[in-house]
This record gives structure tokens, sequence and C-alpha cells, in this order.
């Protein structure tokens, strides 16, 4: 069997510097003349080369996004939610593939913010035996790091720009969910993951908060968050006066699950959060899936926004293996992709994330290949088409 595989659709031209360096301090605005598209000559890939013409749709997708449309682009480089390094390179390696040129091809204004510095945020908590939690590892320090995703989130909500999270591992979902909340409250998640990231402290079989978020904004499972040492500033009303976030179950929808933890499953039923497994798609289909995930969570009320967050692990191996936690049998090439242009296709996306992305777990080419797709699921994202 021929195995077709992405290839790394770059658009700086080799030898030239990409649109900032690894540390920057400024945020700064791009602005590029839109390319028609472009043509990779990279090899590996099938017969012959693979041609990619980057062309956005037509039409506004994002009515949740004030005119002049505007993306804020935020790095997150988290890796205390899970035992691997390397996943805080991945916001870096993202923009060298040409991230923010294609934004702008796309017909988007980029305010490229610099990466959150958690080395530094996290460095001023001390995790000592009289303030850990036992079972949740670096709650002190991914706390403090998500304290400040969720105020910057929050932020450039309510100016009208789409904050697209550039992670990091998934235990940002703690501070991308709490600062989406507090600015819009009624926002659905469409979590798109092989792992259903509702444990919490009580129940983890790991202790690790990459696998935490979705348990923790729930009132159901984690009623109060001061418990967590860490995540006291949940419970605590924002600067902009929003009240504490949670996450009402019946606004979630889980697509690709397909490892799922004892406890996880109790609560998913209990609580009936809509939920499509990998046999699901097999039995469904992608189309009719999505198509039911956004009539669960637009029927009553329409105009309400969406966000997407994207683990990359959703995606089975074979296509995206630097991550940390693979498992076999997900999301095709074409499957993970039709998940993104679907949901931007139906106008209420306001937000994203994509997370877990981890050169360091693959060789040279599988790290490739795992950035590229993961670049070209925020293109999709940000509204390129086909047609």
């Amino acid at each position: 069997m021929i195995q077709f595989r992405s290839v790394a659709n770059k658009l700086f031209p080799a030898g030239k510097q990409s649109l900032r360096s690894v540390k920057h301090q400024k945020t700064r605005f791009a602005v590029f003349a839109p390319t028609n598209g472009f043509s990779s000559n990279a090899g590996g890939a099938g017969y012959g080369n693979v041609h990619h013409q980057l062309i956005p749709t037509e039409e506004n997708h994002y009515r949740h996004v004030t005119s002049p449309k505007t993306v804020s682009v935020i790095g997150a480089p988290m890796t205390f939610g899970q035992p691997f390094v390397g996943t805080d390179s991945s916001p870096t390696l993202l923009r060298q593939q040409g991230l923010l040129k294609d934004l702008t091809t796309l017909g988007w204004r980029v305010e490229d913010l610099p990466d959150l510095d958690f080395a530094t945020i996290c460095s001023k908590v001390k995790q000592t035996s009289a303030h850990s939690s036992p079972n949740a590892k670096h709650s002190l320090e991914v706390g403090a790091g998500n304290a400040v995703l969720a105020d910057l989130v929050e932020s450039k909500l309510r100016l009208g720009r789409f904050p697209l999270i550039l992670g990091g591992d998934h235990s940002i979902g703690i501070g991308s969910l709490a600062g989406i909340l507090r600015a819009q409250p009624d926002t659905a998640i469409i979590w798109v993951d092989a792992h259903a990231d509702l444990n919490t402290p009580a129940v983890s079989g790991s202790g690790n908060m990459h696998g935490m978020p979705l348990g923790i904004m729930m009132k159901e499972l984690v009623p109060d968050r001061r418990e967590i040492p860490g995540l006291e500033w949940m419970e605590e009303t924002s600067s902009h006066g929003a009240a504490p976030p949670r996450l009402a179950p019946d606004s979630l929808v889980y697509v690709g699950l397909r490892d799922i933890d004892k406890d996880e499953r109790r609560f998913i039923k209990a609580l009936g959060i809509k939920t499509y497994t990998m046999y699901d798609i097999d039995h469904l289909g992608i189309g009719q899936v999505m198509d039911r995930a956004l009539e669960h969570l637009l029927s009553k009320n329409p105009d309400r926004p969406i966000h997407l967050s994207y683990d990359i692990d959703a995606v089975d191996p074979l296509h995206a293996p630097a991550t940390g936690t693979a498992v076999r049998g997900g999301l095709t090439w074409r499957e993970a992709h039709f998940v993104a242009e679907s949901v931007a296709k139906c106008g209420s996306l306001a937000s994203a994330e994509i997370v877990e992305l981890n050169p360091t777990l693959s060789d040279g080419q599988g790290a490739s290949e795992t950035i590229d797709l993961g670049h070209q699921l925020v293109n999709a994202l940000m509204g390129e088409c086909i047609l």
C-alpha cells in the first residue's frame, strides 16, 4: 500500500529568516503582500511533488470577529501539564513554517503577540510539600501560567479579536477556556482529541494536568477549585468583572475520542456529554458527525460563539507521530482537515487552539510532518478552502 504523506509547505525562501525570532519582545502586526499559492518541491511525498494552493474563502465566516477581522496569535509554550519537554517549541516552529504569512493571505490582520514567558512566570512559585497537590502535578506552575493566559484571552475577545492559541500541552485549556467563558459565557466547545481530558485530581491515574482541563471547568466534578493549589484565581471575579468561569456539560462536544479512562466514561455518561468516538466516525462518517455536533451546539442559539480545541493526537500517528500520548486508530489526514473546515464554515468559530505538538518525540521526518499538519489544520480553521 502506498502511503501519501504531507509535505512541509513553507512560504519563506530558503536562507531567509522567519517572520520573527525565537525570542521577540514586541507585539507585531504583520502585513504581507497576498500570494496566490505555492508549490512545495520537498521530496518523499508519494509520486512527484505536492502542489498546494492557499485559497481563502470568499465569504466572511467569522461573524463574532469585529471588522477589520484580526487574529491575535498567542504562543502558550506550556510543558508542566505532562512529563515531556518539547511542547514549548511548537509555537516557534509553526511560525517558522510561515503561519503568519498564511494568515494574511487568508485575509486576516495579524497581531503576533510575544510568547507567554512561562519559565519566568512559573519560576515565581515554589512547589513545596506544604503547598503541592498530591495528584495534580506542578499545579502551582500550571495555575500561574494559565492565570496569565486567561487574562490575555479574555482581553482579546473583549476587543473583538480572534484568539489563536498555539500550545504547549493541553493544560493550557484551563487558561484558554477560563478567558473565553469569562468574556463569552455562552461559548460552545468542540474538543477534538484522542482523550477526554475530563479527569480531576480526585480520580486521575497519572496526576498530569493536561488530562484535567475539562474536569476542572465543570462544577459537577470540581465544586471548589481553591482546593487545587495554584487555581484559586478560578473562583475569583476577573479584572473585567466577569464571574468565575464554568462550562456546562451540554455546551461541550467531543470528536475523535478513543482512549478514555474508567472514571471519565462514568462522568461522560452521568453528565450526558455529547460524544463522537472513532467508532461513531467509522459508522457515520466524519460529515455526519460534524453536522450532528454543530446541530447539538447551535440548535437552541445559532448565534453563540464556538471555541475549537484541537489536540494533534486526535489524528492517527501515521500522520502525526510527534506527540506525547499517541494512540492508533485516529483521524485520517482528510478527516482531520474536514473537522477544521466544517467548524470554520459554520460561521460561529470565535477562537481556537492547537496543542501537544512535540517534535522531540519523533525522528526528523515525523516531527516535520506533525508540525506541517498542525500548520495546515490552523490554516483550515482560519478560512482556507478547496473551492
